[in-house]
């Protein structure tokens, strides 16, 4: 078995809950997105982020403005929706059941 392949899933799976975070704070440029999971070491290229981001809007969990750049054109920046915050509370907790599993298991 080969780990990288089981650290790469693990990292797919929780790439939606770390956006979701990082979205709970405050509206975000796609780029600042990926440059946030980049300081915490979870490395995202833009052919990945923005499908995701497409996915989450169609599910209603994300919506979008287009923001005026300095620098130029237009940016659009995202951020949670009511069903999103739903979604991302219900997340936590899935997260935390996770985080007790996982934490039990290495104390065995």
């Amino acid at each position: 078995m080969n780990a990288d392949n089981v650290k790469s899933q693990m990292r797919k799976g929780i790439l939606e809950y770390c956006i979701l975070l990082i979205l709970n704070r405050e509206k975000a440029y796609a780029n600042d997105i990926i440059q946030l999971l980049k300081e915490a070491k979870l490395i995202v290229v833009e052919g990945t982020l923005y499908p995701l981001l497409t996915r989450l809007k169609n599910m209603n969990l994300l919506n979008y403005e287009w923001v005026e750049s300095t620098q130029g054109p237009p940016r659009k920046y995202y951020a949670l929706t009511k069903e999103g915050n739903d979604f991302l509370s219900e997340l936590g907790f899935a997260w935390s059941e996770i985080e007790e599993t996982i934490n039990h298991l290495k104390e065995l």
